[in-house]
């Protein structure tokens, strides 16, 4: 009890202690039901008695209510005609804000218009981190069929006793069981390409030999680790060597986001489907090998469709599904599946979808390559699109869906633990949907917010040369000062 509270009275009587459970429920009922925007007639007796009044407490006799109300719940679109900022309102809102931020360029962009009204060098390029994930995104959803799923065949080895694990491009197949979440949702499982493979076999010899069959992605020369990638990234848990098919991204816990994963994806994926068709026998060895031409399909799953798999790299930025999602974006242009001509597809599409590439240069499509350099004015040329009215922009429904994708402030991905309450950027908790970038120096932040008189904006914020402990809070506070003014 706080120091001003106090006791009943104990001169009440026993009559009267009885009515205050009874005035209680009826407060809370009425709250509840003008929180739903249902009207009721406290003169009701049907009312009085559903919640243990007498009819005389309200006053005496009364008529019958009329029937109620249903509430009608939506969710309203942000509307067009909401105030536009003015490009001095902007100025006063975020420049002081701004210039805590050292090297930092950036937009802020009406998307109902394509209007950029604030401006800080926004076509200079920056090492762009992880926000990279919004034009690879965005390629993805613009060249690929929105519901194309991966899918990871097992087919008839060149011996009896051999089969082979065919990669088709899905890093999301998971080695849990079915029911265990994974960081992927809805993840295709090892465990039903077992269940298909073993059926298929039946009277067969066991097998002793899995091949795995990495050949839809062509090796450039490489170990399936881009330039710019720090030699550590591997064992601490960002990213694995970029093959076609692994178990979970590599990851040594399926349940967790940022965990140790494995330098040979491929093999212990095909060590691990050996294991199981074994059921507590020898394991099979594991070899890397071609399937022969024409042979007998044992088993396939399927991953989730691109638009989830785009939502899921962009929620949990990870970077072995951006790298994935790059490369069947190459294959559909005709490019090499390497690091490079994955890079190359990203920027030709968005390029042929009239989004200014000026400046952009890509070594790998996860943003965790230092030498990736990308100026503002791509991040908000994509994100402009996508938040524009319906029927403004034709680019506007194949691009939606990356909005989806984008973390909530407060709420989830990797702006769970941001705009806490109590910091400077707490305001935009829950207003704030953007896409985080983060590596030793290099910070960004891009999305979209209401200002405080219902106005959607894009914004892209990159902040090169400033650590990252120091650099998120005060790029999380500009984004929030967007919400928190009509800036006009």
């Amino acid at each position: 009890m706080s120091g001003d509270g106090h006791r009943a009275d104990p001169a009440t009587s026993s009559a009267g202690r009885r009515w205050i459970p009874a005035l209680l429920a009826l407060a809370v009922v009425v709250v509840l039901l003008a929180g739903l925007g249902v009207g009721t007639s406290l003169q009701a007796p049907s009312f009085a008695r559903s919640v243990g009044l007498p009819v005389s407490l309200l006053g005496g006799e009364a008529a019958e209510p009329p029937e109620p109300s249903t509430p009608r719940l939506r969710l309203a679109a942000a509307g067009a005609d909401a105030p536009v900022p003015t490009e001095a309102g902007l100025a006063t809102a975020l420049d002081a804000r701004a210039a805590a931020l050292g090297d930092l360029t950036g937009a802020v962009v009406d998307p109902a218009t394509g209007t950029t009204l604030w401006n800080r060098r926004s076509s200079e390029p920056q090492v762009p981190a992880s926000v990279t994930k919004l034009l690879t995104g965005t390629a993805a959803l613009l060249r690929l069929d929105p519901t194309m799923r991966w899918t990871t065949t097992v087919v008839a080895g060149p011996t009896p006793d051999s089969v082979v694990l065919v990669g088709g491009g899905d890093p999301t197949l998971s080695s849990l069981p079915a029911g265990q979440r994974t960081v992927y949702p809805d993840a295709a499982r090892l465990d039903d390409l077992v269940t298909a493979v073993t059926a298929a076999r039946a009277g067969q010899p066991a097998v002793t030999r899995v091949y795995v069959d990495v050949s839809r992605y062509e090796n450039g020369g490489g170990n399936g680790v881009a330039p710019g990638w720090d030699p550590t990234d591997v064992a601490g848990g960002f990213v694995a060597p970029i093959v076609p098919v692994m178990l979970d991204g590599g990851r040594s816990d399926p349940t967790q986001l940022d965990v140790p994963r494995t330098a040979t994806p491929a093999s212990d994926a095909a060590r691990e489907l050996g294991r199981r068709l074994a059921a507590g026998g020898t394991a099979p060895t594991a070899t890397v090998g071609t399937a022969p031409p024409g042979a007998a399909v044992l088993g396939q799953v399927v991953s989730p469709p691109v638009t989830e798999l785009v939502r899921t790299a962009l929620q949990n930025s990870d970077n072995v599904l951006a790298e994935a999602l790059g490369r069947e974006v190459a294959r559909s242009v005709g490019l090499p599946t390497t690091f490079d001509g994955a890079a190359r597809a990203v920027t030709q599409v968005l390029a042929e979808a009239q989004i200014d590439t000026a400046g952009v240069t890509l070594a790998d499509t996860s943003g965790l390559s230092v030498n990736n350099r990308v100026p503002a004015t791509a991040l908000s040329g994509v994100l402009a699109p996508a938040a524009a009215p319906v029927g403004t922009d034709p680019r506007t429904p194949a691009l939606r869906p990356l909005l989806d994708g984008l973390p909530v402030a407060g709420g989830g991905g990797t702006l769970a633990d941001r705009y806490t309450p109590g910091t400077p950027a707490a305001d935009g908790r829950g207003w704030v949907r953007a896409k985080t970038g983060t590596l030793t120096a290099a910070n960004a932040l891009a999305g979209v917010v209401g200002t405080a008189d219902g106005r959607v904006l894009v914004f892209s914020f990159m902040s090169n040369g400033v650590d990252p402990g120091s650099a998120r809070p005060r790029l999380d506070a500009l984004a929030a000062a967007l919400h928190d003014c009509g800036c006009r």
